[in-house]
């Protein structure tokens, strides 16, 4: 089936799934207001993300960062430690320099023209249909993949929704079912829609509101839709990470590169264990070459596995200690336990700095 809606009552369709949205959507922080800043931090908070973790991250974020002002001037390391725990970090970093060019450009006023608000920063097709769309009211549609999922659904469409090329064909056709709706509604109550009932697997068919149009469900193949290529089972690396205490009982702790996977987020010394390699030995030069450090290796005193969308770390945590404070680079530097809190880490590492608590806690 290849008619993208043209033989749908749209007029039906936008009163039957409004209905049910006035009358089953979610009370959400971000839908109390139609503030332009919310609904972008709100958006990008979404990206990869589920409704029911972003929730906190949301209040958190807005009682800290209330306004564009607030974001654009705020320290990087208090703004990733909102983040922390969100993964993605590229997100925050892209929003926090966006949100500086709308203070600096625009007066602090999000822009409500396409162009302009495509133009920043870290926002796609997506985040400016989403944000102007709920926001402005702007008759742009918001294409992610709840709102694929539906509409492939409903027209039988067998594209891959992972293409671009089919993006921009669902990006084609639904303006027309934005016409004579607020917008900010319809495009909200598609997610809804997509979150609630028409789920990626076991769809609530009964409960949809727009069922008499869905010729995947007459013709029984919704759970084969939307069609997305597989993607490779993610790659697993064995990683070694030691907890370092010089003789004061500072830990060391490291900032990564600018770029790159987890950027600017702090860890504990960490290094790849290449295989039939000892882990104690790859570790202990590791710190030699990166910190001048002669390092006994003490016993493993954890496990973590931490599974991103490509890659698996296995790391094992090793104790070690140093007599001797050697010179750091501006990357590195020794906290106490309790300072540990005023720096982001990755959540693998969050792990690590929980059970160092959870012993210094026992001791």
């Amino acid at each position: 089936m290849q008619d993208d809606g043209k033989n749908v009552d749209i007029l039906d369709f936008q009163e039957n799934l409004l209905n049910w949205y006035e009358q089953t959507k979610r009370e959400l922080p971000w839908r109390k207001n139609q503030d332009p800043y919310r609904v972008w931090v709100s958006e990008i908070m979404l990206q990869q993300t589920k409704v029911d973790t972003v929730i906190p991250y949301f209040n958190q974020f807005m009682e800290w960062f209330p306004t564009p002002e607030a974001l654009a001037y705020a320290d990087e390391e208090k703004v990733m430690k909102a983040w922390e725990g969100l993964g993605y970090y590229s997100r925050v970093r892209n929003l926090q320099t966006a949100v500086k060019e709308v203070v600096e450009q625009y007066g602090g006023k999000v822009p409500s023209e396409k162009k302009d608000f495509s133009s920043l920063k870290g926002v796609g097709p997506y985040t400016a249909g989403a944000v102007l769309s709920i926001a402005y009211e702007k008759p742009e549609p918001a294409v992610d993949g709840n709102v694929m999922r539906v509409f492939s659904r409903i027209f039988n469409i067998t594209d891959d929704i992972g293409k671009a090329k089919t993006r921009k064909r669902f990006e084609a056709f639904l303006p027309e079912f934005l016409e004579g709706v607020r917008p900010s509604e319809f495009n909200q109550a598609v997610m809804e829609l997509g979150a609630l009932v028409c789920t990626p697997k076991s769809p609530g068919c009964l409960l949809c509101p727009v069922q008499e149009y869905c010729k995947a469900r007459k013709q029984g193949i919704q759970e084969e839709l939307p069609v997305k290529e597989k993607k490779k089972a993610p790659a697993a690396k064995d990683m070694a990470a030691v907890v370092l205490k010089n003789k004061e009982g500072k830990l060391l702790i490291h900032q990564r590169g600018e770029k790159g996977l987890l950027a600017k987020l702090w860890e504990f010394p960490n290094v790849e264990v290449p295989a039939k390699q000892s882990r104690p030995d790859v570790l202990s030069e590791f710190l030699t070459k990166e910190y001048g450090m002669n390092v006994e290796i003490g016993q493993p005193i954890q496990k973590v596995q931490h599974v991103f969308s490509h890659l698996i770390w296995n790391i094992t945590v090793f104790d070690a200690w140093i007599s001797e404070n050697t010179e750091l680079n501006d990357d590195a530097k020794w906290i106490l336990l309790e300072e540990a809190d005023e720096y982001a880490f990755p959540v693998s590492h969050q792990k690590i700095l929980e059970t160092q608590k959870e012993r210094e806690a026992a001791d």
